[in-house]
């Protein structure tokens, strides 16, 4: 997906910036509203990313998860188990949604509206559209945050293997037994099962990961580095973000030539981490005085 529009598109860079400004002007509304829209959020990020999707785009996206809901079943019996056979068989036996390797490599797998049209994508951009569809349907479904794989959780997170069911939306919906998510875990962190791993992740909790994962594959490539600094800008709109992400951005402007601004951020961060890394602080503040030297 264009990061901007190119020289056929009769839209000027103005337009762009403005559309940009509205959409982060909206991303940041959403992200602060009582009960913010995983979907929302998650179209704005893709709107970010390109600003020809514009709102035809999004509710042509929002038009897609309502109509894969409505080829649910109406109430499916079995409980929560019957919810995640009926969904599994829609979006992943039926619409083809999984994963692959290759899907690391490209943008577009955290993207929701490209997820929605080549049914492809990360793990977590997978389980948002099994969560916005099952949800429309009326399903008891919440994202389950493991560390290195985001699955899908149906019925109560409180409850008894028998009223709580795992599915791995990147497998096509195949269930997770407590063995199979304990092998998962300690995969990757060698860390026993405990019921806090098993905790809905909340919508801004999903986001702030999608966000994370394009930044992480944009600090992979240098060349995208238009990317990495609207991944960060948009976490910082976030209510909650570590402060360290500052220093990112600060970082990111300075490399990209804006030695003032970058400078005037690195500052910023500078001041906050005083308190509890004061070396930390004093290194940054010469990274922000290097950056102030470029302007002379």
């Amino acid at each position: 997906m264009p990061d901007r529009p190119d020289a056929h598109d009769p839209r000027g860079a103005d337009d762009d910036a403005g559309d940009r400004t509205a959409v982060r002007r909206r991303f940041a509304a959403e992200a602060r509203a009582e009960r913010p829209d995983l979907a929302l959020l998650c179209l704005l990020v893709a709107a970010e990313a390109d600003p020809s999707l514009g709102e035809k785009g999004i509710d042509a996206a929002q038009i897609e998860l309502d109509r894969l809901a409505g080829e649910l079943p109406y109430a499916p019996g079995g409980g929560a188990a019957g919810w995640a056979r009926a969904v599994g068989a829609l979006l992943g036996d039926r619409y083809g949604f999984r994963g692959t390797r290759d899907d690391f490599a490209a943008l577009e797998s955290s993207l929701l509206p490209e997820v929605l049209r080549r049914r492809r994508g990360l793990p977590i951009l997978l389980s948002v559209v099994w969560i916005e569809v099952a949800r429309r349907a009326g399903a008891p479904v919440y994202g389950v945050a493991l560390p290195g794989h985001f699955v899908v959780g149906f019925g109560d997170p409180a409850g008894t293997d028998d009223g709580r069911v795992l599915a791995d939306p990147s497998e096509g919906g195949r269930p997770l037994s407590e063995s199979d998510t304990e092998l998962l875990l300690a995969a990757v962190t060698g860390e026993p099962l405990t019921p806090a791993v098993l905790t809905p992740a909340a919508p801004l909790d999903i986001v702030r990961r999608v966000l994370g994962n394009i930044r992480a594959w944009a600090a992979a490539r240098p060349e995208r580095g238009d990317v990495r600094l609207w991944a960060v800008e948009l976490s910082l709109l976030l209510p909650h973000h570590p402060a360290r992400l500052r220093r990112e951005h600060g970082q990111l402007l300075v490399g990209r030539g804006d030695f003032l601004t970058g400078a005037a951020e690195l500052e910023t961060y500078a001041e906050v981490a005083e308190a509890v890394d004061p070396e930390e602080a004093r290194e940054v503040r010469r990274e922000a005085r290097a950056a102030r030297a470029m302007l002379n």
